[in-house]
């Protein structure tokens, strides 16, 4: 794990960069965090990510300020979809394609919080598009996925912030000829795939890491990637 400074266009920000062992070039994954911000789990899932052999980057969406400070204008600038953090994004971006060890496919992958921003940033120069339980109205679906890279989903049927959604979700990107592959896990609920402390109080508010469904998302993700991620 690297710790960097991306450019961008409000000012630097932090970010961490993971690198596969081995020779490259290697495609370029960047990941978004929850609304928890950078933290031990995903800076996990970086390195998880890197193994399967992308270069991975996590942008720190709360290096001005802070998480106090910042998550409320994160989260408005999802729902609008425009602003800093979306500018931070492609920075992070920007600086992976400038790299001589990354080809030219670069996707996104967030969860919760991050996994709405990877649905947004679908559409905007990205190769493929992984969302976890992305934290973003199933109304917004139609503005936000005109001309979107691929698209894999991964939500929970007992999730309490998006009941419904994968159904919704798979709707409308087959609505737009958009190809997807969209799956709702029968049992488990919202964060299902980060193991973040305090399991149990989790767990009561629907909330919660479940490890079966978790290995079989990031199987999937991983599958997707290298259909759409790797040149012949």
């Amino acid at each position: 794990m690297t710790d960097i400074v991306v450019e961008a266009p409000a000012g630097p920000i932090k970010a961490v960069l993971e690198i596969p062992d081995g020779e490259g070039p290697w495609p370029g994954v960047v990941v978004v965090h929850d609304g928890l911000g950078m933290n031990a789990d995903i800076k996990r899932i970086a390195r998880r990510i890197a193994d399967k052999g992308y270069l991975a980057i996590v942008p720190n969406l709360y290096s001005r300020g802070g998480r106090a400070l910042c998550v409320t204008r994160v989260y408005r600038e999802l729902l609008k979809h425009e602003g800093r953090a979306f500018d931070d994004l492609l920075a992070a971006r920007d600086h992976l394609a400038t790299r001589a060890d990354c080809t030219d496919a670069i996707a996104a992958a967030g969860f919760c919080l991050g996994g709405g921003f990877a649905l947004v940033l679908a559409p905007k120069g990205f190769t493929a598009s992984a969302a976890f339980y992305p934290s973003i109205p199933p109304s917004h679906y139609s503005d936000i996925l005109d001309g979107a890279c691929p698209v894999i989903a991964s939500l929970g049927a007992k999730d309490p912030v998006l009941r419904g959604a994968g159904p919704r979700l798979e709707r409308e990107l087959e609505r737009k000829g958009i190809e997807h592959e969209v799956k709702t896990y029968d049992g488990v609920g919202h964060s299902f795939a980060n193991d973040l402390p305090a399991q149990p109080l989790l767990r009561i508010s629907g909330f919660g890491y479940n490890e079966e469904a978790a290995e079989d998302a990031w199987t999937r993700v991983f599958a997707f990637f290298e259909t759409h991620m790797h040149t012949t």
